[in-house]
């Protein structure tokens, strides 16, 4: 009985002491294998990190969990010693850290335990100046607040949240928030106010007045960097040139410009991952895969100020010299809400797209469910886009979208006018310059509450190619207008437009099957 008894309780002591050890990681490589297997295209296998037992409790190194004093140094110094040491697990533990830039190093993994919130400071002094890219090519930015250089196995898992700090950092419109929200922020945050614009500074303005596309200042006199350093507001993860990333479980918001950004990285897993902006934040996307390939997205909550899951390979001339696709990529399981693009492509794609699977996915309340977009000046091949199982409802645009007459604007947001002076130049003789969309399946998605349930705008020096829609379903105000495109294939498409007709065709439009 005493043997009994005390077999009973060593069970039981062995239970509590497993159920209190934190589980760092939950990603294992079988589990990746499974999702990769999945893909329409030859996926190969991605490497999930693996990393020591050695642990690294950053209150150890002197991190203040109250956050009253500045925690980068201590955040760092368990990082720069974990690496030092062969690697291991960095663990935040529950408490407010506030904290300026951080960067993650190889073999090194950071843990945030449950109620852990760091907060990134908008002190401009503790971000420096340094040549990057953004938007697609060459420029100057502040540091991130999580950076990443030629580093191997690493990642960001648990629980907690990463706050970017980005209302001090990022321009708003008086036109997306309420008239008591636009007050309040004037009043907390100070600032100048433009053309009902509201700007951290009067730097800030000056800077916009230097760019001529988008948001990439053109500086010719050097000590206008240190002037304009509130303008150059970084993305919030950016990680460039590394391989074997996981970044798992943790939110991460508010972010300055874009809040993920990785660049030129191969084997990149992100799972079970929460990323959110506020509706009216600028530049505010959740994903931005550029120049990447060997990518698994699973499970992931966006809600964000602009597209939410994008794929992206530089812009113009320097994507194009720079020649890296955006390639092999899986993205399963994965809800939108706010957002400019529920799945997107561009508009920076010179450097090429190719092999890309969405399925599973759900898009509540997005500008445009999925989004393919570029012009003029681009280059750059998209294709072999497979979209399967996509649910779509309360889309105040399109529920399918290829525009590649984009002006850089969001959609609804740019008048007739407009996109009419566009598609009115005379086009061009097809060259580099040219972006071409072709060989794109989309399969089993329905949308229901949509303005327009499909617009294809493609070039006429270069028509969308090779369009196969099957098994869809979807309704709106108005159907399907259709332009410039050369290979459509239609199986079992049902469009219900609240009127006018279900499909529009321009003549324009060469090669159909199955209208």
């Amino acid at each position: 009985m005493k043997n009994t008894i005390s077999l009973i309780a060593a069970i039981l002591l062995s239970v509590t002491i497993m159920a209190a050890k934190p589980c760092y990681q939950h990603m294992t490589q079988k589990e990746a294998n499974a999702l990769a297997a999945t893909a329409a295209f030859d996926m190969p296998k991605v490497k999930v990190p693996v990393f020591s037992k050695a642990t690294y409790n950053v209150k150890d190194y002197g991190a203040d969990p109250t956050g009253q004093k500045l925690a980068t140094a201590a955040i760092q110094k368990a990082i720069d010693e974990c690496h030092a040491k062969g690697g291991g697990t960095v663990v935040i533990p529950a408490g407010l850290y506030t904290t300026g830039p951080i960067a993650l190093k190889s073999n090194v993994r950071l843990y945030t335990e449950r109620n852990s919130f760091i907060m990134f400071t908008h002190d401009l002094s503790q971000y420096q100046i340094y040549d990057t890219w953004f938007e697609g090519i060459p420029t100057k930015r502040c540091t991130s607040p999580i950076s990443a250089f030629n580093q191997t196995n690493i990642a960001i898992t648990g629980y907690g949240v990463f706050n970017g700090n980005g209302d001090w950092w990022r321009p708003v419109k008086k036109s997306k928030m309420a008239e008591t929200q636009w007050k309040k922020h004037i009043k907390e945050k100070g600032g100048l106010v433009v053309n009902n614009i509201w700007y951290p500074d009067e730097a800030s303005v000056y800077a916009q007045t230097l760019c001529e596309d988008q948001n990439v200042p053109v500086v010719t006199n050097s000590s206008d960097w240190e002037r304009i350093k509130s303008f150059l507001r970084p993305v919030m993860l950016h990680f460039v040139g590394c391989k074997n990333i996981l970044l798992e479980g943790v939110t991460f918001e508010n972010s300055p410009a874009w809040n993920l950004h990785p660049m030129l990285c191969e084997n990149l897993i992100l799972s079970d991952l929460n990323v959110r902006n506020p509706w009216y934040s600028q530049n505010g996307d959740g994903v931005d895969v550029e120049s990447c390939k060997n990518v698994l997205i699973q499970r992931c909550q966006f809600d964000v100020g602009d597209d939410a899951i994008c794929m992206k390979s530089g812009k113009n001339k320097p994507g194009r010299d720079r020649a890296v696709p955006t390639e092999n990529v899986v993205v399963d399981q994965c809800v939108v809400y706010h957002g400019h693009g529920g799945f997107v492509v561009g508009s920076e794609m010179s450097g090429g797209i190719k092999n890309v699977q969405v399925t599973n996915n759900l898009y509540i309340g997005t500008d445009v469910g999925l989004r393919f977009k570029s012009t003029r000046g681009r280059g750059g091949v998209v294709e072999n886009i497979y979209i399967y199982n996509v649910q779509m409802c309360n889309i105040p645009n399109e529920a399918l979208l290829f525009d590649l007459f984009y002006g850089g604007k969001g959609a609804g947001e740019e008048t007739e006018e407009e996109l009419a002076a566009r598609m009115n130049a005379e086009a061009p003789a097809a060259s580099e310059e040219t972006p071409q969309f072709k060989n794109i399946h989309i399969e089993n998605c329905t949308a229901s509450n949509v303005k327009r349930c499909m617009y294809f705008n493609g070039l006429p020096e270069m028509k969308i190619q090779n369009v196969y829609l099957k098994d869809i379903r979807m309704q709106g105000a108005e159907g399907a207008l259709l332009r410039q495109t050369d290979g459509l294939t239609v199986e079992n498409v049902t469009i219900i437009p609240t009127k006018g007709e279900k499909f529009v065709l321009a003549p324009t439009v060469t090669n159909v099957k199955g209208l």
